[in-house]
């Protein structure tokens, strides 16, 4: 095993953390804020990635695709709290669950509806199409490098959105106390509709960087919605800093496992079982790393609260 090998491995691993990071911000913001669990959210990444690789198609250009996948899956956030959002603030759980549920559906009938059955492909633009050496005459994708250096930069601007201006004073305060700061004159439905459409440009930026490297299709976004929650468990509902450390932790977890449980199983079992075991264990590591977490804090890593 070089190192070159587990350098790469590594890297793919904080990649990967950094596009959950995308989804689980945007997650976490919303259910801190608004209390409201949505089931959606993977829609969203779907429409970035979806407006994306069909505007760079039309172009030619990768640069007039990324804006335009993260405006779409703002403006779709947007309406999507104004229409749907707003009426289940004061339900249970259970009624926004069926709600956020019955969006995916609609999305992904409704994507398939505009853009067709067939799977959408986006190119990586040239000036990212090179690599960069590591050590061992090894070398790493430079769009994989971009995408980790954009997750930094996001986490730098959220962090200064939260703590340093008046509309993180204003999200700050919508989660410690919504009754008082809709006393003090703040207009709540306006402020909900900015931060579901600020969650939901993430997930887009998400998706749209993410369909360079895979193919864009319907119903992408379940299964890492699933991971979005899984991080923002671990992280803490409602805390940025967690969704970035969970998000790197479980990147790294998943990533790794999958590329050295099969090869550390071969010493005590047959290849073929060691890579039919190692790739089921290596599935199950990140639950076990959140029950492992969860019973040491309960509240996650870094609750917002309490």
């Amino acid at each position: 095993m070089s190192a070159a090998f587990l350098l790469e491995q590594l890297l793919n691993g904080v990649q990967f953390g950094v596009m959950l990071f995308l989804m689980s911000a945007g997650l976490t913001l919303v259910f801190g804020v608004m209390g409201l669990i949505n089931l959606a959210h993977g829609s969203l990444y779907m429409v970035g990635a979806f407006v994306c690789a069909w505007v760079a198609g039309a172009t030619g250009s990768f640069w007039l695709g990324l804006p335009a996948g993260l405006i779409a899956a703002a403006a779709a956030g947007a309406a999507v709290e104004v229409l749907v959002m707003r009426r289940l603030y004061d339900r249970d759980h259970l009624d926004q669950v069926l709600a956020t549920f019955s969006l995916i559906l609609i999305f992904s009938e409704g994507t398939r509806w505009i853009f067709g059955n067939q799977p959408l492909y986006l190119n990586i633009p040239p000036l990212l199409s090179g690599v960069i050496p590591l050590p061992g005459d090894g070398g790493y994708p430079l769009y994989r490098v971009a995408i980790i250096a954009v997750g930094i930069v996001v986490a730098i601007g959220l962090y200064l959105l939260i703590s340093r201006t008046r509309l993180g004073m204003q999200i700050r305060a919508g989660e410690a106390d919504r009754e008082m700061i809709g006393a003090l004159g703040v207009d709540i439905k306006t402020l909900y509709t900015v931060v579901f459409a600020l969650g939901a440009m993430l997930a887009g930026a998400a998706g749209a960087l993410v369909g360079a490297l895979q193919s864009v299709q319907v119903g992408m976004g379940e299964s890492v919605l699933i991971l979005a929650f899984v991080v923002i468990v671990i992280g803490g509902i409602g805390s940025i800093k967690g969704a970035l450390v969970a998000a790197l932790l479980v990147g790294l977890v998943d990533t790794l496992g999958r590329a050295f449980l099969p090869r550390l199983l071969t010493l005590v079992m047959p290849a073929s079982d060691a890579g039919t075991t190692g790739s089921a264990l290596a599935s199950m590591a990140i639950y076990l790393v959140m029950a492992a977490i969860l019973a040491w804090r309960p509240k996650g890593l870094f609750p917002a609260h309490g």
